[in-house]
This record gives structure tokens, sequence and C-alpha cells, in this order.
């Protein structure tokens, strides 16, 4: 917690929020755009989420990420929303192996 307060200062609130307008508003144009162009991510696509987060509760998440791409791995890791944090060695694990091509 500790190195979050000194790493949130005023300009990274900003930023942060901003990323959070962005993904609410012009990403979903954005999004929307690509769709229609049939823009699909030519690389290997790794997503992780938390076991006990709201995303995992909702989504399908592997099922989501292969509207973008073909090629999605992934699964739920212990934890809420902030899964580095959260899960760091499961995270740093499915990390190693995506890169290491064994996931």
């Amino acid at each position: 917690m500790a190195e979050y307060v000194r790493c949130f200062t005023p300009a990274t609130i900003h930023a942060s929020c901003e990323d959070y307008r962005a993904a609410a508003t012009i990403d979903l144009d954005h999004d929307r755009v690509d769709l229609r162009a049939r823009r699909r991510l030519a690389c290997p696509v790794l997503a992780l989420w938390g076991a006990d987060g709201y995303v995992g509760r909702r989504y399908d998440v592997v099922d989501e990420w292969r509207v973008w791409a073909d090629d999605v791995r992934g699964w739920a890791v212990p934890g809420g929303h902030f899964v580095a944090e959260e899960a760091p060695d499961e995270t740093g694990s499915g990390l190693l192996a995506f890169f290491s091509g064994d996931a």
C-alpha cells in the first residue's frame, strides 16, 4: 500500500482517470471501427483475471478475447481485480509460461 501512496501522485491519478474515461468513450468508438473493418490481433494473447473478481464472474474471458484474436489463452488466478498484486507468483508464472511458449 505504501508503494501505491508513493506512486499515485496527482499526475498519476489524473492519467489513471483519463484511461478509465477513454475506456468508456473513445476506446469503444475505436473498437467498433476495428470490428467493422474485421481487424484482429495477429499475436498470441494472454488473459489473466482474478478468480474472485467481477470479470471472471460476469464474462467468459477467453471467449470475449476471441472476438479480437484467434490465439487466446488465459485462466483465473487467485484474487480479485489487482491480479499482479494479489497473486504475484501465479501472475509471474503465467507470464513466464506464455512468453516461453509453454502456456
